[in-house]
């Protein structure tokens, strides 16, 4: 028993190590995004796009990774993947061109699919009563490559200062690059683990899935387990048409399907659309808004890490016991709270050009290729929201000089805004997501899908969810030029307000119950 458990520990640990790729991908663009849009002289739309296109590149994936899942199985896809994160490290951090970053960052995206079938991997190996809390480790481990990255990012930047090696021109290399060791460890670990048992019966590998449950489950539940998944996955005339992708899929969106594709879609739209992604690529710029110096906002994306892994231990410890059910709706009406707190400390922010904020920039602001003497053709002039500012600062510094020069200006001049409330407001949010809807989503996707249609209906509610995101992540370099950050966060309040109210009415309770189960509650017959 002893023996079992500790397998299903390590087999999940390793497949969810994807997961801590994926953070510090994530986190390692947030810090390299300045220096990025500073050596290719991008626009604000094209920022955007270096962040979004990695969710392109999932979207393409997601509609190949069903299929590979069925034709291929669980293990050979992870380690396809792992391959392709190592591939998009090397392109990314040695780029001579924005189109050769934005082609590195998309096969990143197509690696992140690996969130999906890690979820889908871990929600079949393990049992009922453990598979919230296994599932789970999946946040957990993206939290945790997040706060790694973030380290590393911060550690970079204050090298600027001392290390000869590094410059503002290549230590977004370093940034981008520093993944490849945590990639190349997780192939090789990936080896180590045996293919879905529920898979290879589903192919007809009976004595393989004997073979894979020996090392899952107790000798005494080897057969009960074998029947009971022989069964889902016979359970009705469909079963042969169920090997094939497109009756999947029409399975998927049938009638009697109608209820778990609606929990499915309503939640993958509110975890995308609630702004986690567009927080965690462009978490430094958003902490310029509130008047902190460079490094400040590296060393609070730190303390944001940090803060994102103990509430995602926390959800780890409670999902078991306080259920999917609650911890959506009371993690979403945090999320709520935390929005509206982050939007209200903004609403009243000005900013002011004096010469004592054009001293304090240049004594902020020690990159040579920025010529701080521009400022004083705004000397004298207040902005009344950050949209004006940055219309006016776009109108004075080039594409090279304006990435580099924005934050230290916001934060010499902003007045009028409440910090203490806006942090309280970021880090509430970061807290509410990885307590409730970032790695629950995933438990609920590995759970409310039948046997026979989850290899294609996982990746079709990711398609929904990064879809969603896409919509929040790319705009947001351009809707923080054009709206401002006080309308940013209030879209992103109203949205959760709308997931609470659905989810409310059509989220059920499914701690405790097999996958084969929740079938039978959810599924119309």
């Amino acid at each position: 028993m002893v023996s079992t458990n500790n397998n299903v520990t390590k087999y999940a640990l390793i497949a969810a190590f994807g997961g801590f790729v994926f953070g510090l991908d994530a986190a390692n663009l947030s810090g390299a995004v300045r220096y990025i849009s500073s050596y290719f002289e991008l626009t604000s739309s094209q920022v955007g796009f270096v962040a979004g296109i990695t969710l392109w590149g999932v979207i393409f994936a997601l509609f190949f990774t069903g299929m590979l899942c069925e034709w291929f199985g669980r293990k050979k896809v992870l380690i396809a993947i792992a391959i392709g994160y190592a591939l998009s490290s090397l392109l990314s951090a040695t780029a001579v061109s924005y189109e050769m970053l934005a082609f590195g960052r998309f096969i990143g995206g197509l690696a992140f699919a690996s969130i999906t079938v890690s979820a889908m991997y871990v929600g079949e190996i393990t049992p009922p009563s453990q598979r919230g809390k296994f599932v789970s480790v999946n946040q957990f481990m993206i939290a945790l490559g997040l706060l790694l990255a973030f380290i590393i990012n911060y550690f970079l930047l204050r090298g600027l200062s001392v290390n000869e090696y590094l410059n503002g021109e290549n230590v977004w290399r370093f940034m981008l690059g520093s993944e490849l060791v945590a990639n190349v460890i997780w192939l090789s670990l990936l080896f180590l683990v045996p293919e879905s048992p529920r898979w290879l019966l589903k192919k007809g590998r009976e004595e393989e899935a004997r073979q894979a449950f020996a090392k899952l489950v107790p000798a005494d539940q080897i057969e009960s387990t074998v029947v009971a998944v022989r069964e889902s996955l016979s359970k009705d005339n469909e079963a042969n048409s169920m090997r094939e992708i497109w009756g999947q899929l029409k399975t998927l969106f049938s009638g009697r399907m109608r209820l778990v594709l609606a929990i499915a879609v309503v939640y993958a739209i509110t975890q995308g659309a609630t702004g986690m992604n567009a927080v965690l690529f462009f978490a430094p710029m958003i902490f310029e808004q509130v008047g902190m110096s460079v490094e400040d906002t590296f060393m609070q994306t730190v303390s944001m890490g940090v803060f994102g892994l103990v509430a995602t231990v926390i959800a780890i410890f409670s999902i078991e016991r306080l259920g999917r059910r609650f911890l959506t709706l009371a993690g979403l009406a945090l999320v709520i709270i935390a929005h509206t707190s982050t939007w209200y400390s903004f609403s009243n922010a000005t900013y002011d050009i004096s010469p004592k904020t054009i001293t304090e920039v240049s004594e902020i602001l020690i990159d040579e290729r920025v010529d701080v003497s521009k400022l004083n053709k705004l000397a004298g002039t207040s902005f009344e929201n950050d949209v004006a500012l940055k219309a006016a600062l776009a109108n004075e510094f080039n594409k090279s000089e304006l990435p580099l020069v924005t934050g230290p200006v916001i934060n010499a001049s902003i007045n009028g805004v409440i910090a203490p409330l806006a942090l309280f407001g970021i880090f509430l949010f970061l807290a509410a997501f990885n307590l409730s809807i970032g790695p629950i989503m995933w438990v609920i996707f590995s759970e409310i899908f039948p046997n026979k249609i989850r290899s294609v209906a996982m990746p079709v509610a990711a398609l929904v969810q990064t879809i969603s995101s896409i919509l929040v992540t790319q705009p947001l370099p351009w809707l923080l030029d054009v709206i401002g950050t006080a309308s940013v966060f209030m879209v992103y309040a109203l949205v959760g307000v709308v997931g609470f109210v659905v989810m409310f009415f059509i989220l059920p309770e499914t701690k405790g119950k097999s996958i084969e189960m929740i079938e039978k509650d959810l599924v119309r017959t």
